[in-house]
């Protein structure tokens, strides 16, 4: 038998379409849950569902576009911030302070919080998702911020004997709190924020500095 090859359409106006689609199908998933049809997204996208097979060949594939566009801007203001601080500043507080703010700045977004929530209470029956969040969540940061860890364990400033245990420590103490309160419906008002991050990282070098 032949296989059939999906050719994604490509140039300028496919590239409107394609946002366009992702766009509609982020608002539909956010509203109705991913069990939405793709007649739905089609109909707000203002494209056909063939049109919409023609970029992404399944809605698990075109799910999994809206995750990693959502994403990928949520964190564009940390990675930003996190080589920015890297390149003006050689204070490690300083560096993970604005690298903090960039993540809670990107993530903690109100339609950014909803997506994660709605990936998690799908993750049991569509696992996929969740791996897919994975991917494109906060690790993509992760492996800077590792090298710089590094560097300075290497130059006897920091005793981190576990790089990744490390970070994920320090997206407890200044991220996931947003999470943990937009489960219930609440945001972190802007002072408790900043008490967050400045604190959460002040502890987390009081135990990792040399």
């Amino acid at each position: 038998m032949t296989e059939t090859r999906r050719h994604t359409p490509t140039g300028e106006r496919a590239e409107l379409k394609r946002r366009a689609i992702v766009d509609a199908a982020r608002e539909t998933f956010l509203a109705r849950g991913f069990e939405a049809g793709i007649d739905v997204i089609a109909r707000q996208a203002d494209v056909s569902k063939v049109t919409i097979y023609n970029h992404f060949g399944s809605k698990s594939e075109l799910f999994h576009a809206v995750i990693h566009d959502a994403l990928k801007e949520a964190l564009q203001q940390s990675t930003l911030a996190l080589e920015k601080s890297l390149a003006e500043s050689d204070d490690i507080r300083e560096i993970l302070v604005r690298t903090a703010k960039g993540w809670v700045a990107g993530m903690a977004q109100p339609q950014v919080l909803a997506l994660r929530a709605l990936v998690a209470g799908e993750a049991q029956r569509f696992p996929e998702l969740g791996q897919a969040w994975k991917a494109n969540g906060p690790d993509l940061t992760s492996a800077i911020l590792a090298g710089e860890f590094r560097k300075r364990i290497d130059a006897g400033e920091l005793a981190i004997p576990d790089v990744d245990l490390a970070l994920v420590q320090l997206y407890a103490l200044v991220l996931y709190p947003h999470f943990t309160h937009a489960a219930y419906g609440e945001r972190i008002g802007e002072q408790r924020t900043d008490d967050l991050i400045n604190r959460g990282v002040d502890m987390f070098l009081a135990y990792y500095s040399v």
